[in-house]
């Protein structure tokens, strides 16, 4: 009753807390801003939205990432130091952190000697590593590996200005972390023009698209069926004590009808009662038993994101899992049975990263999202340390090992993620030759060569369901991957019809819009595997999904060639390289004498047409094709 808290919570906007004491009250400002909750007035809607924020956000942190890289320091050297300064704003505004020490020692910084602003940021890490006294403050023991022995980055009077007013402009506790991925990717880019900060935010609403379908929906009717039962066995029990109470009351009414004769039955009561108390005991141990199995079923499930980035799409199946658990709680209590504490934690998320700062980023994601849980549901005895180690987010190569092979991957319930979006012709040019011709020998005969990148992991992954990787097949599992919507046809589709021949593609996205490095792209969204509640195309009930990812009962992937067309189509020039040519040039170039070699240019420049010169006007272009 000592203060009124209050949380905005409009859809798509950062969240805002308002805090009034009763004192509070007898100012009429404040006391107008409390009648607005209750009026339910849009004027405290904040109207920022996770990617307006993102873009503030990250404009700052790019700007101190560039100026720290800029002054000689490694980038993961730096990304170590930003992931250290962003926890610091979250614990400080979760009061995980005493109370404004961050905002306080920041604001100190800016008047003093940039080397005691390092040894000040050296000296709290440490506090942070191992807890104790930092000053007059007390400091938890937070360790977890963020807080280890690397020293803090020396700063300038200008960086500690943007730190201070980075940490005291917004409610870091309410911040997603999903937007932290967009906040490093930008620190850590040394050259090249920013794109449009932020737009590439990826909202809960379409990871769901996935995470619904592949874990909530399944585990929420598991739930279900087995409250279904639970609930039978407590009515049983709520008969049988029933039974023992008629029972009790017969024995009375013969006491008081005949007290004579009333110790004749006196046995047979007995007996009955015993078998009723044991009926009853059985019965609860049944409900108790159903409840423990399905929390430890929970407690042992593991999403597994083999390509995790900055760990969005793990930060998302941890909450689902963690409300799902709740839920069961929550049934189990209202219906009569004792709960235990909860059990889902980060031990249930399992991650492959390539990029050891990304890795480190997904740690810190994932940190943050499951302290901000707890506090939200008022879960906030927490134990020290408060960070635990993560190494089941492991930094390494999820298609190869070192040495070639074909790397495995840690067994799971559910494979859910956003591999990396790369043509297949783009492949050998961004990850260099040697490590493309091992990937091909690893994958021969499983993913065609000029298949994208994202099709490796959705091979890979049904292996992992069909039981002919190197490791043992895992059970129940399901799928749920973003790929590039190419996947539909050509090369790329290759990997799904095995998929869609065995019944086992169940939800899919045909076309979905994306953004990717600011630019807008569309994908394709495909889950797959055993145990989904239904099979859905767009968010719709089907009854075959085919891997051209159509519905159509008439699937056309399996058409065959008309003999009768061969020869009357073929198609047309790729362009791969830069020897496309005006009319002009062209036609300078074929008026020309004749070559060295006795050759004219005509053999080799043609004119160069595609549909656009059919059914518009012709552009004049002409090609040099040898």
């Amino acid at each position: 009753m000592e203060r009124i808290i209050v949380h905005t919570n409009w859809t798509n906007t950062i969240s805002r807390k308002l805090v009034f004491t009763l004192d509070d009250l007898h100012e009429p400002e404040k006391l107008a801003t409390l009648k607005l909750v209750f009026e339910g007035s849009e004027s405290l809607n904040p109207k920022i939205s996770p990617q307006e924020l993102t873009a503030k956000v990250v404009q700052r942190f790019g700007d101190l990432g560039r100026r720290l890289q800029d002054r000689g320091h490694h980038p993961r050297d730096v990304a170590h130091f930003l992931n250290r300064l962003v926890f610091c704003m979250f614990a400080e505004d979760a009061r995980l952190l005493p109370e404004g020490l961050f905002t306080r020692m920041t604001r100190s910084m800016q008047a003093r000697p940039a080397a005691e602003a390092t040894a000040q940021f050296d000296g709290l890490f440490t506090m942070m590593r191992g807890g104790g006294l930092f000053g007059a403050d007390v400091i938890r023991r937070f360790n977890g590996g963020l807080f280890d022995e690397k020293p803090a980055l020396p700063l300038e009077p200008a960086d500690l200005k943007l730190i201070h007013e980075t940490a005291g402009e917004h409610d870091w506790s309410e911040i997603d972390p999903a937007i932290f991925g967009n906040l490093f990717e930008e620190a850590l880019k040394a050259t090249r023009e920013r794109p449009a900060l932020g737009a590439h935010y990826t909202d809960r609403a379409k990871i769901l698209k996935i995470v619904g379908p592949v874990i909530v929906r399944p585990l929420t009717a598991e739930w279900e069926a087995v409250f279904a039962d639970i609930r039978a066995a407590l009515a049983a029990r709520a008969e049988a004590d029933g039974e023992r109470k008629a029972v009790l009351e017969s024995a009375a009414e013969a006491m008081r009808a005949d007290p004579g004769n009333a110790k004749a039955g006196e046995a047979g009561r007995r007996k009955a009662l015993t078998a009723i108390a044991k009926r009853a005991d059985a019965l609860l141990a049944e409900a108790k038993a159903r409840l423990e199995a399905f929390l430890e079923r929970l407690a042992a499930y593991r999403v597994l994101d083999p390509a995790c980035g900055s760990g969005n799409f793990l930060y998302v199946a941890l909450h689902a899992l963690k409300d799902i658990e709740r839920r069961a709680l929550v049934d189990a209590e209202r219906a009569g049975l004792p709960v235990p504490a909860p059990r889902v934690g980060l031990e249930c998320v399992h991650g492959l990263e390539i990029e050891d700062y990304a890795a480190e980023l997904a740690r810190v994601t994932l940190w943050i999202g499951d302290l901000q849980w707890n506090a939200k549901n008022n879960y906030t005895g927490l134990a020290e340390p408060i960070l635990s180690s993560l190494d089941q987010i492991e930094c390494r190569d999820a298609l190869l090992n070192p040495d070639g092979t074909e790397a495995a991957w840690p067994e799971a319930d559910a494979i859910i993620g956003n591999p990396p979006f790369l043509g297949g012709k783009r492949v050998r040019e961004s990850l260099g030759g040697a490590t493309v011709e091992r990937l091909f020998a690893a994958y021969r005969g499983r993913v065609p060569a000029e298949a994208d990148f994202v099709c490796y992991w959705v091979e890979k992954a049904w292996r992992a369901i069909d039981g002919s990787n190197p490791t043992p097949a895992f059970s129940n599992l399901r799928v749920g991957l973003v790929t590039t919507n190419s996947i539909r046809g050509g090369a790329n589709r290759r990997v799904l019809e095995p998929i869609a021949d065995a019944g086992l593609l169940m939800e899919a996205w045909a076309d979905q819009p994306w953004v990717l490095d600011g630019a807008a792209v569309r994908v394709s969204m495909v889950c797959f595997g055993e145990g989904f509640l239904e099979r859905r195309l767009e968010g719709l009930p089907v009854a075959q999904i085919n891997a051209d990812l159509t519905g159509a009962i008439d699937d056309l992937t399996k058409a065959g060639r008309l003999a009768a067309n061969a020869g009357i189509a073929f198609q047309g020039p790729v362009k791969v390289g830069d020897f496309d040519i005006p009319g002009d040039e062209a036609r300078k170039m074929l008026q020309a004498p004749t070559n060295p070699n006795n050759k004219r240019n005509g053999q080799v420049i043609r004119p160069w047409a595609n549909g656009l010169d059919i059914v518009r006007r012709p552009l004049d272009r002409w090609i040099i094709d040898f």
